[in-house]
């Protein structure tokens, strides 16, 4: 396996055998451990010390399910912190084919304005070739990912930034190609987009033709762990075949977030939408099915991926309008903003993928700015307005497109669910307190996929829990914290959570397979070690960024103001937040 170091000052780079150090990591652990060693956490996050990180996990590029996810590494321009981001793309599988453990992204361009783009290919070892890119900028992506396959060919795989990017924006996420070869599969949190654009950088193509493959050390431990991988999420409620994620995607949770009463609606005020059944997976199903004639079941985001959950929301004509539509970008662009007309957030949906914009703080900018005046809630069509807005670079535009935190400030807006500079995900934490924990100490700002214990407090996942209560949150976040952590270096999605934390052959399956490839000997408990060891870097950097403790906090109006329906405010004490880390 290979470091491949690009300069964009020069346009050079070098391919250099992998570090003793860094042969453990991969994928988060790898990007957040490379980012602490090399980036000064006082720099700014759009100047030439910072660097741009992508790694892909120990299982991805094998026979895994659900394995092909790239960590994507870097300062955040939106944070002022470490932030890793994730996605599921062939483009991650061809990066470890292609024996690269690392790609670093260094430099910063002599040229304001002129972009680049690089190809990867296999020649003995990796080899890239730049391409002037600059006449791609300035264009939806829709319109010049077509342009690399047909210069590159039809099987490569595409990494790129959109136009928010191209602005600077701090709500700008690095987009990768999906199944159909379109810009639809995003890191996207962060503003990680920005970081890239900064560094002059285009795309990154990657042709996996001849590449070796990965390595895998212990064969027959690696396919008894993938079979019991198999095994679990084929089995699991919500993982299985035409199970939940499968036939109503992630926005099977709007329906079950609203009923918990923690569906923030209309900027945080309240925890239920009265249009929600509108807005849910089982009303994309129902209406994907009027509209083509028969059930449609999701479809994979990635090469490998058995769970399928990727959905494809339809016009009356039965034409795509936008795939995929999360939860998390069903409800930004929906119950956060008042907005129930599903065609008109599909639509909002497909512009972000286009633009390079995330969808999160995208919507939760939107609703911010409506509690500011700018357009109602509910107004569903100016909200389309001003993601073209954002598109555009307007000056309106550049406000929404710098977060929610700064649309809150132009705005004189004092209700912000931000945490560090981040606007907060589709889970109410005064409804749902160890999410609300997870929020508030993360180390990469509000992020629900941090610490998902929505599992155990909503889903049931391992035993249910009380939301509504506080008591022993801060060690049930902590848990998830270090074992996503772990598992976002695995290379597997998140998703398998579902399964592996219910069925144990599932889990120990996890740990095979990773064994396998790496030829460790990790256990169970090694997990949730190795994961606390890369938040203990993470959080160490961001320390150093000026970022202490007394940033892992709630915003104030959600320690006083209750929260309809169950009327509850954001009880948890800072000592309780304190031990979150305190006692890693």
């Amino acid at each position: 396996m290979y470091f491949v170091r690009v300069n964009m000052t020069d346009r050079t780079y070098e391919v250099t055998p992998v570090l003793e150090k860094y042969k453990k990591f991969a994928g988060r652990g790898l990007t957040s451990n490379l980012i602490a060693d090399e980036v000064p956490p006082q720099s700014h996050a759009l100047g030439p010390s910072n660097k741009l990180v992508f790694s892909p996990g120990y299982t991805t590029g094998t026979s895994s399910p659900t394995s092909a996810r790239i960590s994507v590494g870097g300062k955040s321009p939106l944070t002022g912190g470490i932030k890793e981001a994730n996605a599921g793309t062939s483009w991650a599988a061809d990066l470890a084919v292609l024996n690269i453990k690392a790609l670093i992204i260094e430099g910063f361009p002599k040229e304001k304005g002129q972009y680049w783009g690089i190809a990867i290919k296999w020649d003995g070892k990796p080899k890239i070739e730049f391409f002037e890119a600059t006449q791609y900028t300035g264009k939806p992506l829709s319109e010049v990912y077509p342009a690399m396959y047909e210069k590159f060919g039809e099987k490569v795989s595409v990494c790129s930034i959109g136009m928010a990017a191209e602005h600077g924006y701090s709500n700008s996420g690095v987009a990768f190609n999906d199944q159909s070869k379109n810009a639809t599969r995003y890191a996207g949190r962060g503003g990680l987009g920005a970081v890239m654009a900064s560094k002059g950088l285009k795309f990154i193509v990657l042709d996996r033709a001849g590449a070796p493959g990965v390595e895998i050390v212990d064969k027959a431990l690696f396919e008894e762990g993938r079979k019991k991988m198999i095994d679990a999420l084929r089995t699991h409620a919500i993982t299985k075949p035409k199970g939940g994620l499968n036939s109503y995607g992630t926005a099977i949770l709007v329906n079950i977030l609203n009923e918990a009463g923690g569906l923030p609606t209309r900027n945080f005020s309240s925890g239920r939408f009265e249009g929600a059944p509108k807005i849910s997976g089982e009303a994309i199903f129902e209406k994907n099915k009027e509209r083509k004639g028969k059930e449609i079941y999701n479809h994979a985001c990635s090469p490998g991926c058995i769970i399928q959950c990727s959905n494809t929301v339809f016009d009356e004509k039965g034409e795509e309008i936008t795939s995929c539509l999360e939860y998390e970008s069903a409800w930004a662009l929906g119950a956060d903003c008042g907005i129930d007309n599903l065609e008109d957030i599909a639509k909002m949906n497909a512009l972000c993928n286009d633009y390079g914009l995330d969808t999160i703080e995208t919507g939760v900018a939107i609703a911010v700015s409506m509690e500011g005046g700018l357009i109602p809630f509910g107004d569903s069509k100016a909200a389309i307005e001003l993601v073209h807005e954002m598109g555009k670079g307007t000056a309106q535009g550049r406000i929404l497109g710098a977060g929610a935190a700064t649309t809150g400030r132009a705005y004189g807006v004092r209700r912000v669910p931000v945490v560090k500079g981040q606007g907060m995900p589709a889970y109410e934490p005064r409804a749902v307190k160890g999410i609300g924990i997870t929020y508030a100490t993360s180390t990469m700002g509000a992020d629900h996929t941090a610490g998902y214990t929505i599992c155990p407090e909503i889903l049931g996942v391992m035993g249910k829990q009380d939301p509504l209560s506080p008591e022993g949150k801060a060690a049930l976040s902590r848990a998830f914290q270090a074992t996503t952590a772990f598992i976002d270096s695995s290379g597997h999605c998140l998703f398998i959570a579902f399964a592996i934390l219910d069925i144990a052959s599932g889990y120990q399956g996890m740990i095979d397979e990773v064994n396998g490839v790496m030829g460790f000997n990790w256990t169970a408990d090694d997990i949730v070690k190795v994961g606390g060891e890369i938040l203990k870097v993470e959080r160490k950097f961001n320390e150093a960024a000026g970022i202490s403790k007394e940033a892992d906090r709630i915003p104030e109006f959600m320690k006083t103001e209750p929260l309809p329906p169950h009327n509850n405010i954001f009880d948890v004490s800072d000592e309780t937040l304190d031990s979150v880390f305190s006692e890693l």
